[in-house]
């Protein structure tokens, strides 16, 4: 039964510690860019869009779909970035320990 006693401690200091690291990933922001840094995206942790930059030089309404294929790969950077840095502070919390698959956080 000790070790019973000291498993459950050991998750329930696991739940706290991801607590932690949901919390503070969701406060990060990542940015990503694309055509040369002339559009940026900034978001959150979440992968929630937090600021939208683009360089008034590349605003061409004739090629609006060029700012708008640019602003996807954009986004798309940020979201890789998001997504590898949550990957690593899971990977610190589980010791390097792969996840199941499928699993994600629950954001």
């Amino acid at each position: 039964m000790k070790n019973l006693g000291n498993l459950m401690r050991q998750a329930q200091e696991m739940q706290q510690k991801m607590g932690e690291m949901q919390e503070q990933l969701a406060a990060a922001e990542v940015s990503g860019s694309s055509g040369a840094g002339m559009v940026s995206v900034t978001l959150n942790g979440k992968g929630e869009l937090r600021r939208l930059k683009i360089d008034p030089a590349i605003v061409d309404p004739n090629e609006v779909e060029v700012l708008e294929d640019l602003i996807t790969a954009a986004f798309n950077d940020a979201r890789v970035k998001v997504e590898a840095r949550m990957s690593e502070e899971m990977g610190k919390l589980t010791g390097g320990l792969p996840l199941p698959p499928g699993f994600k956080l629950p954001f």
